[in-house]
Protein backbone atom coordinates (compact mmCIF):
# COMPACT_ATOMS: atom_id res chain seq x y z
CA UNK A 1 0.00 0.00 0.00
CA UNK A 2 -0.30 2.38 -1.84
CA UNK A 3 -0.53 0.97 -5.29
CA UNK A 4 -0.23 3.56 -8.36
CA UNK A 5 -1.49 2.03 -11.63
CA UNK A 6 -0.80 4.61 -14.62
CA UNK A 7 -2.49 4.23 -18.15
CA UNK A 8 -1.17 6.38 -20.57
CA UNK A 9 -2.30 6.03 -24.30
CA UNK A 10 0.01 5.71 -26.93
CA UNK A 11 -0.17 9.61 -28.13
CA UNK A 12 0.97 10.61 -24.90
CA UNK A 13 4.79 11.19 -25.04
CA UNK A 14 6.70 9.80 -21.77
CA UNK A 15 10.41 10.12 -22.57
CA UNK A 16 11.79 8.21 -19.83
CA UNK A 17 8.86 6.03 -17.65
CA UNK A 18 10.67 4.74 -14.66
CA UNK A 19 11.83 8.59 -14.02
CA UNK A 20 8.36 9.60 -14.22
CA UNK A 21 7.21 6.53 -11.79
CA UNK A 22 10.15 7.57 -9.41
CA UNK A 23 9.46 11.27 -9.50
CA UNK A 24 5.45 10.23 -8.90
CA UNK A 25 6.36 7.38 -6.04
CA UNK A 26 8.72 10.50 -4.46
CA UNK A 27 5.48 12.95 -4.41
CA UNK A 28 3.78 10.82 -2.91
CA UNK A 29 6.17 9.98 -0.37
CA UNK A 30 6.63 13.48 0.47
CA UNK A 31 3.29 13.62 1.03
CA UNK A 32 3.60 12.28 4.74
CA UNK A 33 0.88 9.75 4.19
CA UNK A 34 2.44 6.93 4.19
CA UNK A 35 4.36 4.87 6.59
CA UNK A 36 7.60 3.68 4.61
CA UNK A 37 8.96 4.60 1.08
CA UNK A 38 8.98 1.47 0.10
CA UNK A 39 5.27 0.49 0.45
CA UNK A 40 4.59 2.80 -2.33
CA UNK A 41 4.42 0.67 -5.37
CA UNK A 42 3.87 1.88 -9.07
CA UNK A 43 3.19 0.58 -12.28
CA UNK A 44 2.63 2.29 -15.99
CA UNK A 45 0.74 0.39 -18.49
CA UNK A 46 0.07 0.98 -22.34
CA UNK A 47 -3.31 1.61 -23.71
CA UNK A 48 -2.94 0.34 -27.09
CA UNK A 49 -6.79 1.17 -28.07
CA UNK A 50 -8.38 3.85 -27.46
CA UNK A 51 -11.26 5.79 -28.00
CA UNK A 52 -11.58 9.60 -26.52
CA UNK A 53 -15.37 10.65 -27.47
CA UNK A 54 -17.20 9.43 -30.27
CA UNK A 55 -15.47 10.54 -33.31
CA UNK A 56 -11.29 10.99 -32.62
CA UNK A 57 -10.66 9.03 -35.62
CA UNK A 58 -7.58 11.29 -35.80
CA UNK A 59 -6.47 10.37 -31.76
CA UNK A 60 -6.10 13.89 -31.21
CA UNK A 61 -7.29 13.59 -27.65
CA UNK A 62 -4.86 11.40 -25.26
CA UNK A 63 -5.52 10.56 -21.66
CA UNK A 64 -3.33 9.62 -18.84
CA UNK A 65 -5.50 8.03 -16.28
CA UNK A 66 -4.23 7.37 -12.67
CA UNK A 67 -5.33 5.27 -10.21
CA UNK A 68 -4.12 5.41 -6.48
CA UNK A 69 -5.69 2.57 -4.18
CA UNK A 70 -5.11 3.16 -0.28
CA UNK A 71 -5.42 1.67 2.64
CA UNK A 72 -9.08 2.43 3.93
CA UNK A 73 -9.56 5.10 6.53
CA UNK A 74 -8.49 8.52 5.16
CA UNK A 75 -10.96 10.89 4.66
CA UNK A 76 -12.05 12.39 2.03
CA UNK A 77 -10.04 15.78 2.00
CA UNK A 78 -6.72 13.56 2.06
CA UNK A 79 -8.05 11.87 -1.23
CA UNK A 80 -8.53 14.91 -3.05
CA UNK A 81 -4.90 16.30 -1.73
CA UNK A 82 -3.76 12.95 -3.22
CA UNK A 83 -5.41 13.40 -6.32
CA UNK A 84 -4.58 16.92 -6.86
CA UNK A 85 -0.94 16.36 -5.67
CA UNK A 86 -1.07 13.25 -8.74
CA UNK A 87 -2.84 15.92 -11.15
CA UNK A 88 0.11 18.89 -10.83
CA UNK A 89 3.16 16.00 -10.54
CA UNK A 90 1.90 14.30 -14.03
CA UNK A 91 1.73 17.93 -15.57
CA UNK A 92 5.00 18.91 -14.31
CA UNK A 93 6.64 15.93 -15.35
CA UNK A 94 5.26 15.53 -19.01
CA UNK A 95 3.82 19.09 -20.23
CA UNK A 96 7.59 19.82 -21.84
CA UNK A 97 7.98 16.93 -23.71
CA UNK A 98 4.24 16.72 -25.26
CA UNK A 99 4.33 16.74 -29.05
CA UNK A 100 0.97 19.20 -28.96
CA UNK A 101 -0.78 16.30 -31.87
CA UNK A 102 -2.84 15.37 -28.75
CA UNK A 103 -4.77 17.04 -26.37
CA UNK A 104 -4.06 15.27 -23.05
CA UNK A 105 -6.46 14.49 -20.45
CA UNK A 106 -4.97 13.67 -16.69
CA UNK A 107 -7.31 11.80 -14.61
CA UNK A 108 -6.94 10.43 -11.35
CA UNK A 109 -9.01 8.67 -9.03
CA UNK A 110 -8.08 7.42 -5.56
CA UNK A 111 -9.81 4.35 -3.76
CA UNK A 112 -9.81 2.59 -0.89
CA UNK A 113 -8.26 -0.86 -1.01
CA UNK A 114 -10.21 -3.55 -0.20
CA UNK A 115 -10.61 -4.67 3.32
CA UNK A 116 -9.17 -8.01 2.44
CA UNK A 117 -5.50 -6.93 1.60
CA UNK A 118 -2.33 -9.27 2.54
CA UNK A 119 1.15 -8.73 2.24
CA UNK A 120 4.31 -10.56 2.78
CA UNK A 121 7.91 -9.10 1.92
CA UNK A 122 10.60 -12.17 0.74
CA UNK A 123 13.70 -11.07 1.82
CA UNK A 124 15.18 -14.35 0.62
CA UNK A 125 13.69 -16.97 -0.61
CA UNK A 126 15.20 -20.55 0.05
CA UNK A 127 16.30 -22.48 -3.25
CA UNK A 128 14.11 -24.28 -5.20
CA UNK A 129 13.93 -28.40 -4.49
CA UNK A 130 14.91 -30.14 -7.87
CA UNK A 131 14.31 -33.76 -7.88
CA UNK A 132 16.63 -35.60 -9.74
CA UNK A 133 15.65 -38.99 -11.84
CA UNK A 134 18.30 -41.05 -12.90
Amino acid sequence: MPHLTIQATPNVVIPHSEQLLKTLNKALWDSGHFKSATDIKSRLLSVPSFLVGVEDDEQAQGFIYAQLKIMAGRDEDIKNQLAALLVTTIETALCDSQSGRATLQICVEVEDLSDIYHKKILASCPAPITDLFI
